[in-house]
């Protein structure tokens, strides 16, 4: 019987997409024949994830997965339709999926890939991945994750949509009880709604208030009003614009959403929220993923698909 080498494992690996140990056992199987190896995956349906590389997977859901108060991971997990997003058995998958990150310490998702799989260790998490594709017949992706640790507080998280957005709010707080928890929940809605890109103005990049104030001042020598005045109003108009968009894209300068005046700043309400519980508390991070977000999406007609694949 011939030797079954790591180098023809991983050449087949390449060539079909299938997990290790898949390619070990058809590799064994078929005494070291590479063309009959990938007959025998392709016979066990293990190896249906090579033609679907091309295809896009924009669809799918997040999930978030939780250990006591103080950590939390969220993961996007993609597949090539919505129907099957909201199917049972892959809906199942991205919720362990969650459970294994959240116990993760890979740095990237290549690690994360290559981890043993919490729920069968004689399996990576690629390996499973590419079962799942064989099972459910569509490109599935797990497309990102971000693990989130608070040394000095607590974690909330929030999924809105049945999965579409997915958020993570730490806070640094001396005092962890239902009221602070229930508060930094509101801001995770307030996140997931209004997407904002920083904390704090203070944790805005130059470079992002130097591009934003260029296209402003593109802007205003283009509006007819502006023309002629002094060079001093100008730089007014070009900072009170963008210090209206740094409000905007910043969470503690926001307008709570909740606020019964209609004016209460996010930062205001936490610093009533920290007065009413005696606490010391501040937002340090915020995550939030939506699902698809950068990613091309198909338009097609998914009955018609349907059709095509009956009639094949």
């Amino acid at each position: 019987m011939a030797e079954v080498t790591a180098a023809m494992v991983k050449e087949l690996r390449e060539q079909t997409g299938a997990g290790m140990m898949d390619c070990k056992r058809a590799l064994n199987e078929t005494n070291g024949n590479m063309e009959e190896a990938i007959e025998v995956l392709r016979k066990n349906g293990q190896a249906k994830a090579i033609k679907k590389e091309g295809r896009i997977a924009a669809e799918g859901i997040c999930r978030i997965a939780t250990k006591g108060d103080t950590v939390a991971a969220v993961v996007e997990v993609n597949s090539e339709t919505d129907f099957v997003a909201k199917n049972e058995t892959f809906q199942q998958f991205v919720e362990a999926v969650a459970e294994q990150a959240v116990n993760s310490n890979a740095a990237d998702m290549d690690a994360f890939l290559e981890e043993k799989w919490s729920e069968d260790t004689s399996k990576t998490v690629k390996e499973v991945l590419v079962e799942k594709i064989s099972v459910i017949g569509e490109k599935l992706s797990i497309r990102r994750f971000e693990k989130v640790e608070a040394a000095e507080g607590c974690v909330v998280s929030y999924v809105h949509g049945g999965g579409r957005i997915g958020v993570i709010v730490e806070a640094k707080t001396n005092v962890v009880n239902d009221a602070v928890k229930e508060a930094l929940t509101n801001l995770a809605m307030q996140v997931a709604a209004l997407s904002p890109k920083y904390v704090a103005t203070s944790d805005v990049s130059e470079e992002f208030k130097a591009h934003e104030r260029e296209i402003i001042a593109a802007q205003i020598a283009q509006d007819p009003k502006m023309e002629g005045k002094p060079e001093k109003v100008i730089e007014g108009a070009v900072n009170g614009r963008l210090n209206k968009e740094l409000k905007e894209v910043c969470l503690l300068e926001q307008v709570y959403v909740k606020a019964e005046d209609g004016k209460q700043t996010v930062a205001q309400y936490l610093a009533q929220v920290a007065k009413e519980n005696n606490a010391d508390l501040s937002i340090q991070k915020f995550v939030r993923f939506e699902t698809g977000e950068g990613l091309e999406k198909k338009n097609e007609d998914f009955a018609a698909e349907v059709a095509a694949q009956m009639n094949q």
